[in-house]
Parts: C-alpha cells; sequence; structure tokens
C-alpha cells in the first residue's frame, strides 16, 4: 500500500478493520475501499499490487464484492482485462447493503420462525418458546414493513425523515395527548 497517498492508504486501512466488525473480512474490505475510491476502474492486477495481496486474494474478494453488489465488473475497449468500480452514491451503497443484509439475514430468520409458529407446541416449554417466537416474528413483520416504506422513499424525503431524528417521537408523543384531551384514546382507535 505504499504507492497509495496517506489519504487513500488511511481509508482503505481503515475499510479494512471496519469491514471485519460488519462480518466481511478485512481484505475484501480494503478491496472495496480502493474501488469506492479511485476516480476510475481498477483491474485485479492494479487492486493487487496497490493493496499487495495475492491474485487469489483479489479474485475472491471482488467475487464476495460482486455477490453483494457492492461492485460492477466494466469492460475496457481494446483491453481484455476485467475491470471494476462501485456506487460513488452513498445513498445506493447503503440501500444496496440493507437490501442483501435483508435478503441475507432477516428473510431467512423470518421463514424459520413463520414454519415454526406452524408448529403445535408439544409442551408447555414450547408453547412459552412459540409466544417469544411470535413476540420476535411480530417485530420484524414490523421492522421490514417499515424498511419496505422506508425504500420507497426518495433520497430527499429519506435525509429529511433521518434530521427529524427524536422530534418524529416528540410528535407522535403530541398527537397522543391531544388525542386523549380530545376524548379519543389512540390506543382503542
Amino acid at each position: 500500500m505504499s504507492a497509495l497517498s496517506p489519504l487513500v492508504r488511511s481509508f482503505v486501512s481503515h475499510f479494512g478493520e471496519m469491514g471485519s466488525r460488519w462480518g466481511i473480512n478485512r481484505t475484501v474490505g480494503q478491496i472495496y475501499a480502493l474501488i469506492y475510491v479511485s476516480p476510475r476502474p481498477l483491474n485485479a492486477d492494479e487492486i493487487g499490487q496497490s493493496l499487495e495481496f495475492s491474485r487469489s486474494n483479489v479474485s475472491m474478494g471482488l467475487k464476495e464484492l460482486q455477490s453483494w453488489r457492492l461492485v460492477s465488473l466494466r469492460h475496457v475497449s481494446g483491453d481484455r482485462r476485467e475491470y471494476f468500480d462501485a456506487p460513488t452514491d452513498a445513498w445506493e451503497i447503503f440501500r444496496t447493503l440493507a437490501e442483501e443484509r435483508r435478503r441475507r439475514e432477516i428473510e431467512p430468520t423470518l421463514s424459520m420462525l413463520r414454519n415454526s409458529l406452524l408448529e403445535s407446541p408439544s409442551s408447555e416449554e414450547d408453547r412459552i418458546a412459540q409466544e417469544r417466537m411470535k413476540s420476535m416474528h411480530d417485530l420484524i413483520e414490523l421492522m421490514t414493513t417499515w424498511f419496505d416504506d422506508v425504500q420507497r422513499m426518495d433520497q430527499k424525503t429519506l435525509a429529511q425523515l433521518m434530521k427529524m431524528g427524536s422530534k418524529v417521537q416528540r410528535l407522535l408523543e403530541f398527537t397522543n395527548k391531544s388525542s386523549l384531551i380530545g376524548g379519543r384514546n389512540p390506543r382503542k382507535d
């Protein structure tokens, strides 16, 4: 990595360390970071040379990043090598990561919970376990419904919603209080 500028080297190193905390290996995180900040698509040889990784590590890392839809394969006219680039829009990257995590982690869990809830409990312990699984299922279903709603929002609306933060909570509390004063119980409406 000595050929990289200090700025890029720092970013790539940090992304490698963070990648391991996010469930990807350090090498994959560094490959992604290098492609992301590159002003042009890079081929596997350039990536390996820049990061001082073996060709096989780069190849495996690129396959992993392609499976996550975080990098795209590009061809350069007159060059038989494959080049890779990454989306530069941070919102698009966030949405892609969220969709992939949902597909890989949340949907299999929901499927398992649904199947478990269809079974008849054979003991008191199973009945209690199913009650707890139902609670988890209901929360995950609520979160995925919310996620679908958020995914359909345009970038500007989503940014406004995120900037509102705790103001949304205060608005909901105010709405609930005013409903109670008006004689309506929002929990029964």
